[in-house]
């Protein structure tokens, strides 16, 4: 057997393990991420760029976050923000570590507040846009929560 043909069935068998392994259900995973680091390093629309969460941490704040991710968040994300919710199971792409997206230093508050806004359609997600549904004040809650609740 010639180098390239051992080669070849060197890489076949490795593709074929990893698509029986269930490796390929990570690939969404991997897709999503990589959208949100787009979104995360691109600029951002309309009124959105360089906003800055207007409120201050407070306990009320912070309490009102987790009401409110929990209520609307924590479905899909999971308690953690693991992504590892009951409703986002089936998915794809799977819903975004929060926990993961909050430890990277371009998670910024124009960023967080956008994606809780218009939902995932831009990271080409199911996340319904959010800006119709929660006040403004609940939405930079929201951000308060992830920025001390995702850890």
């Amino acid at each position: 057997m010639s180098r390239s043909s051992t080669l070849f069935v060197i890489i076949l068998v490795g593709v074929v393990l990893f698509i029986v392994s269930g490796g390929m259900r990570w690939l969404p995973w991997f897709s999503g991420m990589a959208n949100h680091h787009k979104g995360m390093m691109s600029r951002l629309p309309g009124g959105y760029a360089g906003r800055t969460n207007p409120y201050s941490a407070s306990t009320a704040v912070h309490e009102a976050g987790l009401t409110l991710y929990s209520a609307n968040c924590s479905g899909c994300h999971g308690e953690t923000g693991r992504g590892d919710g009951p409703i986002g199971a089936g998915l794809v792409p799977p819903p975004a570590d929060l926990a993961l997206i909050m430890r990277m230093p371009m998670a910024r508050d124009d960023y967080l507040f956008w994606r809780i806004s218009e939902g995932g359609v831009s990271a080409g997600s199911t996340m319904p846009a959010f800006k119709s549904l929660l006040s403004e004040d609940e939405r930079w809650a929201l951000v308060h929560y992830l920025r001390g609740g995702m850890k």
